[in-house]
């Protein structure tokens, strides 16, 4: 027996399989609607309502909470006030009092298309396909052509009140209309039912992707230039990790940014092109894709054969000049009560034969970013194919880059976490005291990339974190300088750069000294001294290309400092790690590098090395059961108090989380109080 359902359920799922497919909509792009009786809590007569998606949502993962619901009624009157298109922002405001009752999410500035056209089911949508349409010269002829009376043109407008009252007229002057294609814009169309509304949206999606597709010429970027094509994907690769730190340190002068880089054969190809720089300096133009592109990217005017030396010379120089260009373009249009400009570096940089760097205040908004500007390569090709690509003009871009409506909704963003736009490397990530510091680091807002001579584990921890957005996995053994350059380059290439790393990687061998052999001391100081000093000139490298300093925390131990038995290779380690702190604070501080140290002991649940056999080996020179070591190690600090992985962790975040920003050199004790290991 099949269950009724009602609109609002049925708008979800309508627009979850709308969002499921890129070719539809962009990430956080279009909405939906649905109208439908509901009843009124204070009369308990019926009312028209109207759910729609709120704004900021995202039509593939929309939930119940992402819709705004809206009495019809109060809606469509707000006609009667409308103070015209000078004033149309003061709509947005008013919607608010026409929300049945707590409303659910905040209505968009789309709210009132959906409203005010006469449909049950309304979707507007943003395909590839149909902005191609949008945003070709001849756009208003080419949609006649792709679809008859069908589908209705409807010249640019910003976003608004006129807008959906454009749409409502186009609508009933058309009856034979299912949607219309908006200049510069993206897409509409409604139905009587839900079903018939997807089916309208879908038909003018697809048959648009075949019209661009018969009559698209060949080569709509023009002939491959020479020199220009991609090399193969390794050297590709290792090129983008050269580059990204550079990059990310210039992207990142305004405030700092996360990166994300795109080698797909769309952004290849397009860049291979001899028509790139002309369509590149266009710039997007559906206000979804220039919102988080910017106005326009910068592009590296160099092939990929080019020097490495002089590819980055040149990308200063274009990012100099970038940065009077966008502080013009602000000037050129802003008036008195236009928003501060938001700074002007760019968030897409394109290097042809190599990809796309993009940019934004975390891995998700950088990867969106770069989302929107393949969306934005794909309508360049579609209108090219058939015409020639005519963005909106540049004094409407920045009316919705600077829209006060943007600017609130920036203000409602919640308050950025202390190490936000950060990017760690942590060592032996795949358990105890490294995966309580990588936890502990993506809580407090950081990327982390989770390394281990354990890639499973690493993995699994990765996968805890949140997924590539939050944390990546790398394997690597830390004395392998390749293996550790490797680590390095997948940071890179994941998010841009590295701002942190925390050297945790280790193994202890707990022996008498007449026991001690020579590969025991070479193994522990192969991994721990020899180790820590290679991820730390990696890691150096990297942050010096950013120019955005950084931190380096070694994980000691109270063991540098303090002399106990049969610890020789353990305790000699730790104390050459600890003196590392030390050197590397004082050369690497010119680069605005910190380094700094934490000293724990005791550290045994959830420990990696303990429960490896040094757990074994030490409760055996205690003359005690294993299980209590950690008991043991509590009763004789000052504090009587067990230290755990979390407690480290803690240290690692007071170093970086942006309150010791004067602070260099120093070793944190967390070892509940050693009097033998206090530093002097």
């Amino acid at each position: 027996m099949a269950f009724a359902t009602t609109p609002s359920q049925d708008l979800l799922a309508r627009s979850h399989r709308l969002g499921a497919d890129p070719r539809n909509t962009n990430y956080a792009g279009g909405n939906t609607s649905a109208k439908g009786p509901g009843t009124d809590p204070v009369t308990g007569g019926e009312v028209e309502l109207m759910w729609v998606k709120g704004s900021g949502g995202d039509l593939g993962t929309l939930t119940a909470d992402g819709l705004a619901v809206l009495r019809l009624d109060r809606l469509r009157a707000l006609k009667d006030v409308y103070p015209g298109v000078r004033r149309e922002d003061e709509m947005v405001a008013a919607f608010d009092y026409c929300l049945h009752g707590k409303g659910g999410a905040a209505p968009s500035i789309d709210t009132a298309m959906h409203g005010l056209v006469d449909a049950a089911h309304v979707d507007h949508l943003h395909p590839d396909s149909g902005i191609a349409l949008a945003c070709a010269a001849d756009g208003e002829k080419l949609t006649a052509e792709c679809f008859g009376a069908r589908v209705v043109w409807v010249p640019w407008r910003r976003p608004g009140f006129q807008l959906g009252l454009d749409i409502a007229a186009v609508k009933e002057a058309n009856p034979q209309a299912i949607g219309c294609v908006l200049g510069g814009h993206g897409i509409t169309a409604w139905g009587a039912t839900s079903q018939e509304c997807e089916r309208n949206a879908l038909h003018i999606i697809r048959t648009a992707e075949t019209f661009l597709a018969e009559h698209g010429r060949a080569e709509p970027f023009g002939p491959v230039v020479e020199g220009y094509e991609a090399p193969p994907a390794g050297r590709r690769r290792e090129r983008a990790a050269q580059l990204a730190p550079v990059i990310r340190g210039l992207a990142s002068q305004d405030r700092p940014q996360v990166g994300h880089f795109d080698d797909s054969e769309t952004v290849l190809d397009f860049l291979a092109g001899a028509e790139h720089p002309r369509l590149a300096a266009l710039g997007t133009s559906c206000p979804d894709h220039f919102l988080r592109t910017k106005v326009r990217p910068l592009v590296l005017d160099l092939p990929p054969s080019a020097p490495l030396d002089e590819a980055v010379a040149r990308l200063r120089e274009l990012h100099a000049a970038y940065r009077e260009e966008y502080a013009a373009y602000y000037a050129r249009h802003a008036e008195p009560g236009s928003p501060a400009m938001r700074g002007a570096d760019p968030a897409i940089v394109l290097v042809p034969g190599i990809g796309m760097f993009s940019f934004g205040k975390d891995k998700q908004t950088a990867r969106v970013a770069g989302e929107f500007y393949v969306n934005a390569i794909n309508v360049m090709r579609g209108a090219e194919a058939v015409s020639t690509y005519a963005p909106i003009e540049e004094s409407e871009k920045f009316r919705i880059e600077y829209w006060e409506l943007e600017e609130a909704k920036l203000r409602r963003m919640p308050e950025p976490k202390p190490l936000a736009t950060r990017v760690a490397l942590v060592t032996g990530a795949g358990s105890g005291i490294g995966k309580a510091v990588a936890h502990r680091l993506v809580a407090e807002g950081a990327c982390v990339v989770v390394a281990d001579l354990n890639g499973d584990s690493a993995a699994a921890v990765a996968d805890e974190l949140g997924g590539p957005d939050k944390a990546v996995a790398v394997t690597v053994d830390v004395t392998s300088e390749e293996q550790i350059a490797d680590a390095f380059r997948a940071a890179t290439l994941a998010f841009g750069g590295v701002d942190l790393v925390v050297n945790n990687a280790g193994i202890s061998i707990s022996k008498p000294l007449l026991e001690t052999t020579a590969r025991d001391w070479d193994i522990q100081h192969d991994i721990m001294a020899r180790g820590s000093f290679l991820v730390s000139r990696e890691a150096a490298r990297v942050m010096t290309a950013q120019s955005l300093g950084g931190d380096i925390v070694y994980i000691t131990s109270k063991n540098a400092v303090f002399a106990g038995p049969n610890n020789i290779a353990y305790s000699a380690t730790k104390a050459d790690q600890a003196h590392q702190v030390r050197l590397l604070a004082a050369e690497l501080g010119e680069h605005g590098i910190r380094v700094n140290g934490v000293n724990p002991d005791g550290v045994v649940r959830g420990s990696g090395i303990f429960a490896g056999g040094w757990g074994a080996q030490r409760a055996a020179t205690y003359g005690i059961e294993e299980e209590k070591l950690g008991e043991f190690y509590a009763q004789r600090t000052l504090l009587k108090r067990e230290v755990l992985p979390g407690h480290v962790a803690n240290a690692v975040f007071a170093l970086t989380g942006g309150d010791l920003t004067h602070t260099t050199g120093l070793h944190i004790p967390v070892d509940a109080g050693v009097a033998a290991a206090f530093l002097r």
